[in-house]
């Protein structure tokens, strides 16, 4: 057993980084994830890391300055949310593709506009096809194990990594979470060994690449980026080895013999996880799958929970305008086109701006699920839910 602390989640996440003591951090604060580069900035501050701690005058700044500190060989990190994610955007596929292993926590926010700075998943949601891997947590203890874990993965990989969390629902709610003495997260993420140095090697990044080869850099990066799921999982068992706390791409609970699942990311699965257990006490067969990794997609994860299901409600805090539903059902959907025989599918857009999910809530889809088996399907396969009339 570590040591059992309560601290604010942004504030965890700060103390998660402080242990990984990346070589450089550089950032432009912005709600909800201010807080964690200014508490990290104490720990520079106060000397108790040896990191470079680079102030930029806007997100675009901060994540080009981690770009190129991560190609010349250091470990990297910084965080943001919303419209600072957007404004990295352009660098973002440029990461990517330069195959930095940056770690980046978000606290997910809403987009504008309006302005609003409160949590959804529409900011995690616009950046899916930047070639980064996407990591969602639930509460405060699996944001801490999922930072940690960021830089195995990102630097095994090569790739760069977003490890998120609800802004506000859990940025700023204090939780009691169970951490590692720094020698121990210093122990399991090892030292950085750089792959090669621009300058010893005299070596140029970002070069350009024309119709005559652009498509064999694509494939390869698609190809590397299929093996991410097993590096995920690795790293999984090996933090579950040191800590007891195992992780997988998703989270099963209660989805053996259960009729209805609904699946869902973030928060709202611990709300979820409450629903289920008290209509598992009513006799319902109904169960949760939370998804951990949203890029890339666990596909064979997803499809061997919810093969067995007759009914499948996936909750999106995010939309796609002009797509079928929100982003996370059209994966769901995607992934499972391959059976067969498709249990029904609903798709659930609820929350957006930070709007409340209650457990009554929970309990509608959940009946909708079980009407649906028992008669034939849905009478509207995508619903918005939270919104008042």
């Amino acid at each position: 057993m570590g040591k059992k602390i309560a601290m604010e989640t942004n504030q965890l996440a700060a103390f998660a980084m402080a242990q990984i003591d990346p070589d450089v951090v550089a950032a432009y604060p912005i709600t909800p994830s201010t807080e964690v580069v200014q508490e990290f900035s104490k720990y520079v501050a106060n000397g108790e890391v040896t990191t470079e701690f680079v102030p930029v005058e806007s997100e675009h700044s901060a994540i080009s300055a981690c770009l190129g500190a991560a190609t010349a060989g250091a470990r990297v990190m910084t965080a943001t949310a919303s419209q600072g994610l957007a404004l990295m955007n352009e660098i973002l596929h440029i990461a990517s593709s330069s195959r930095a292993p940056i770690s980046v926590v978000v606290a997910s926010r809403a987009l504008s506009g309006p302005i609003n700075i409160h949590g959804d998943h529409m900011d995690i949601s616009s950046i899916r096809d930047a070639g980064w891997i996407i990591m969602v947590a639930e509460d405060a203890q699996e944001a801490y194990d999922n930072i940690i874990q960021s830089i195995p993965i990102a630097e095994r990989a090569r790739f760069p990594i977003i490890t998120s969390y609800d802004g506000f629902i859990t940025s700023h709610a204090v939780e009691v979470a169970e951490v590692l003495e720094k020698e121990e997260v210093q122990k399991f993420i090892g030292p950085k060994k750089p792959d090669y140095s621009v300058f010893e090697d005299k070596l140029t990044i970002g070069v350009l690449a024309l119709q005559d080869s652009y498509i064999e850099f694509k494939r390869k990066q698609a190809e590397d980026y299929d093996k991410v799921v097993d590096i995920v999982k690795q790293v999984g068992k090996e933090y579950g080895d040191l800590t007891g706390r195992y992780y997988d791409t998703i989270e099963k609970y209660m989805t053996d013999d259960a009729e209805v699942i609904m699946v869902v990311m973030g928060s709202t699965a611990g709300t979820a996880k409450v629903v289920v257990d008290q209509m598992r006490a009513e006799g319902h067969k109904v169960g949760l799958l939370k998804i951990r990794l949203f890029r890339p997609v666990p596909k064979d994860d997803i499809i061997s929970v919810l093969r067995t299901a007759d009914a499948v409600m996936v909750m999106d805090r995010a939309f796609t305008y002009g797509g079928i539903g929100g982003p996370l059902f059209e994966e769901i959907s995607a992934a499972m086109n391959d059976l067969p025989c498709r249990p029904y599918m609903a798709n659930y857009i609820y929350g957006l701006g930070g709007r409340d999910i209650k457990p009554s809530h929970i309990r509608q889809v959940f009946e909708d699920g079980l009407k649906a088996v028992k008669g034939c399907g849905f009478d509207q396969q995508i619903k918005w839910i939270t919104v008042r009339e």
